[in-house]
């Protein structure tokens, strides 16, 4: 029988819908039969709204930046809010490239914080997001002291702490398959991680060093972080998080003392009054 041309027209109209399964089906055809051109291709790429899986156990620095920036999206819209003031802002964005320019993990971006709450407290997340409370900014009596924490910070991305317990606690809950983790679980978990749970004795002692080598690398003196760690211990009441009494804090003060030596103040970042100016615009 031969099909009239306006048939064939309406045929074609009614079945557009095949035109673009065949395409994902000779491209996904494409991706199997040919293991030489598609070792570059991921495959969630092909498929729009497809679930994008992260093998923890060897993620790439990009992968971990682009979970970092779910996680911190996810932050900054629902869990804190942000302080506007630019010449802080400005400020603690010149101190973090500093140090994180000293740091062994130079090869990803940073991108520094600084969190309206009067708490003393700070953060950081994977992928170079790290998180200053105005709380910790005034308490500190110098540039040394508040420098010590946003290193001790860096130390815990440079060590990759984050990856390590987001995938503990997905295989923990059942969460990681042969595919790996859902990169939203992932985001799931690193916002926990950031806000809620502690880190462990080893992981703290791990970022005390590596934050102290990047002082002293960046020309901070190395007594900053032991000065602030001690005023905070004898002001007395709540220990800030990231002095959590796992590991104790005088532990931690006495293990950098070790480091340190005799000669803490060596460096700058010591003089309270130049510090004390800089962030007048909080006080």
């Amino acid at each position: 029988m031969k099909l009239h041309p306006f048939s064939l027209i309406s045929s074609f109209r009614r079945h557009r819908w095949v035109y673009p399964l065949i395409s994902v089906v000779v491209a996904l055809g494409i991706l199997v039969g040919t293991p030489q051109a598609s070792r570059g291709i991921e495959l969630w790429r092909l498929l729009p709204g497809a679930i994008q899986y992260i093998q923890l156990s060897n993620i790439s620095d990009r992968q971990e930046v682009q979970i970092g920036r779910q996680v911190n999206q996810r932050i900054v819209s629902g869990e804190v809010r942000l302080n506007r003031n630019g010449g802080i802002n400005r400020y603690i964005d010149q101190m973090g490239e500093r140090l994180a320019r000293n740091s062994t993990r130079r090869n990803i971006p940073y991108t520094f914080q600084v969190v309206e709450d009067d708490r003393i407290n700070a953060f950081a997340t994977m992928g170079g997001f790290v998180y200053i409370n105005t709380g910790t900014i005034k308490a500190a009596d110098n540039e040394a002291q508040l420098a010590s924490v946003v290193a001790h910070e860096i130390g815990h991305i440079e060590g990759r702490h984050a990856i390590k317990q987001t995938r503990e606690m997905a295989l923990a809950q059942g969460l990681s398959t042969a595919a790996g983790l859902d990169s939203n679980q992932a985001a799931q978990i690193g916002v926990q991680l950031a806000l809620r749970l502690p880190h462990s004795r080893r992981d703290e002692y791990d970022a005390d060093r590596r934050g102290l080598k990047m002082m002293e690398r960046t020309g901070y003196a190395p007594s900053g972080i032991v000065g602030f760690m001690k005023k905070l211990i004898n002001q007395g009441g709540s220990v800030p998080t990231f002095l959590s009494t796992h590991p104790g804090a005088a532990d931690r003060v006495e293990a950098l003392q070790e480091q340190i030596g005799s000669d803490g103040n060596r460096g700058s970042g010591l003089d309270n009054r130049a510090y004390r100016q800089k962030i007048s615009s909080l006080l």
